[in-house]
């Protein structure tokens, strides 16, 4: 591990303060600390805020929600309102890492936590996230943890968030803070895919700080839910996942929500799938029908060709167990 400065912070000034001159922000620490460990993660100054007051949790309009980027990953898993409004928020979190880190991270670290992929973080590898130019060693190595949604010539690591995969099926928002004021960026836009330049991950700019993460109202009811598959069910990270959301009024489907995760760069929205279930009554035959279009669009790998029939599957299971069929 490389030094390094560390400074505590009280309030959001000084937090920006801080971060303007290139600190770099530390709640948890479950990712940062590794990463710096690994000497894959550098930074000269490091500045925690976990004394800042981004801890709520509330209920906004008519059934949206608002979550504190600084609240726990198990505090959110948790919480009523979420489990009662969006269970799918709470079953991503609760099949996420070990209880020990769900206790330790928070929501806005978890969305900005960087990939697993082997060849990132091991500094003697060819890595064009880790050091641009150098190349990419997975697309010849061994990939069968990658992505198939998104790559590109110059990356295909996944994104590791399973909260992140809900947030994007719902709409969610982040509010983010920095020197020039207040913004928020539709989830769709926050995380960014490699395409030429694979070290940018997000739409933060220097100095910004997240602030929460909000989901908008839906119509309800409102059924959803997570399904992760992988290697084992303890602590592992995703092969396939899928978070499902369903509007069905009077036996008919009038709102879909659906994003996959260890299949894409980023949190991956299925807007496919969502235009062949509208309008259409839940059934088994359709599920099976609206899966089929899961991975389109799929740039399978050497290793890694076997996740197209897993998402497809994964997707069609999680629509059953929501949707419900005969």
């Amino acid at each position: 591990m490389h030094p390094f400065s560390f400074v505590k912070v009280s309030d959001t000034r000084e937090a920006l303060a801080a971060g303007r001159h290139g600190g770099r922000y530390i709640a948890g620490g479950t990712t940062l600390v590794d990463l710096m460990r690994e000497t894959v993660e550098r930074p000269e100054t490091l500045v925690d805020i976990t004394h800042l007051p981004l801890r709520d949790i509330t209920v906004t309009g008519r059934g949206g929600l608002r979550i504190g980027a600084l609240v726990r990953m198990a505090e959110v898993a948790a919480d009523r309102k979420v489990r009662h409004l969006y269970p799918v928020i709470s079953e991503a979190l609760e099949l996420s890492a070990s209880a020990q880190l769900r206790n330790m991270a928070t929501i806005g670290g978890n969305i900005m936590q960087r990939t697993r992929c082997t060849y990132f973080r091991d500094v003697t590898a060819a890595c064009n996230k880790r050091e641009p130019g150098t190349g990419c060693a997975a697309l010849e190595g061994v990939n069968r943890t990658h992505a198939i949604l998104g790559t590109s010539q110059d990356c295909v690591a996944t994104h590791p968030s399973d909260a992140a995969v809900a947030f994007a099926a719902l709409d969610a928002t982040v509010h983010l803070l920095g020197p020039d004021g207040e913004r928020g960026v539709p989830f769709a836009n926050f995380l960014l895919r490699p395409g030429d330049t694979p070290d940018r991950e997000h739409a933060l700019l220097p100095g910004e700080l997240i602030t929460a993460v909000e989901i908008p109202a839906h119509p309800r009811p409102l059924k959803s839910g997570y399904l992760k598959v992988r290697d084992r069910q303890s602590y592992e990270f995703a092969l396939t996942s899928a978070a499902v959301a369903l509007h069905i009024r009077r036996g008919v489907i009038t709102e879909a929500k659906i994003a996959a995760g260890g299949v894409g760069t980023v949190p991956w929205r299925l807007p496919a799938v969502e235009q062949q279930l509208i309008g259409r009554r839940p059934s088994d035959r359709l599920w099976a029908e609206a899966a089929e279009r899961a991975a389109e669009g799929a740039r399978p790998l050497q290793h890694n060709r076997f996740k197209i029939e897993l998402l497809r599957r994964t997707v069609e299971r999680q629509l059953r167990i929501v949707g419900g069929g005969k």
